[in-house]
């Protein structure tokens, strides 16, 4: 749920409540999301937000944010982010999709993707007008503000960001605590979530 660049974690924010965007929010016309270098899918009737991030490994403060972020939609899509994590040893974003599907096998609701490119054009291609975000900290609110800001911009305000915040007892765990811990031989399942 931390910063993990300008490419995996765009996406645009107005006056927030604790749940997410709390300013109405106007109609847009499917046309009005086309743009010359990304054909956009038009937008479905059915509500669906993004959540995006590398997620190596997802952890249960992931979990978290989707388990409370499905009520919002009627369909929740999981992007992994492709080209953040390419290095020697490291799950490709097709592995990290394959193991995140096994974790929501039972709920129909969630679909889990990799995508290459930005958050702003995946939300794009999917039908989506919000990207879902977890906040565990000031400095993580900070940042994805800055890049909410950024999304609203590219999606000329119709696409938003909801904030969700990190449950007290998750908001220290992350990726890269649970990669170092693994690193060290440390049990790490205390950390991950588990089959729904």
């Amino acid at each position: 749920m931390g910063p993990i660049g300008l490419m995996g974690l765009i996406g645009p924010i107005g006056p927030i409540g604790p749940i997410g965007p709390i300013s109405p929010i106007s109609p847009i016309s499917p046309i009005s999301l086309i743009s010359p270098i990304s054909p956009i899918s038009p937008i479905s009737p059915m509500k669906t937000g993004i959540f995006v991030g590398s997620f190596n490994p997802f952890t249960a403060g992931h979990d978290s944010v989707v388990t409370r972020a499905l009520p919002l939609f009627d369909r929740l899509v999981i992007g992994v982010v492709g080209q953040q994590v390419n290095k020697p040893g490291q799950p490709s974003a097709e592995e990290r999709a394959e193991a995140i599907r096994r974790i929501y096998a039972n709920e129909p609701r969630i679909e889990v993707k990799p995508y290459y490119g930005l958050a702003v054009d995946f939300a794009r291609e999917e039908g989506a007008r919000f990207i879902v975000k977890g906040v565990r900290s000031v400095k993580d609110f900070e940042y994805e503000r800055e890049q909410a800001d950024v999304n609203r911009l590219l999606s000329n305000g119709e696409i938003d960001t909801v904030l969700l915040y990190a449950e007290p007892h998750l908001a220290s765990i992350s990726s890269s605590m649970v990669r170092e811990l693994q690193h060290y031989g440390q049990d790490v399942s205390p950390f991950l979530p588990i089959k729904k």
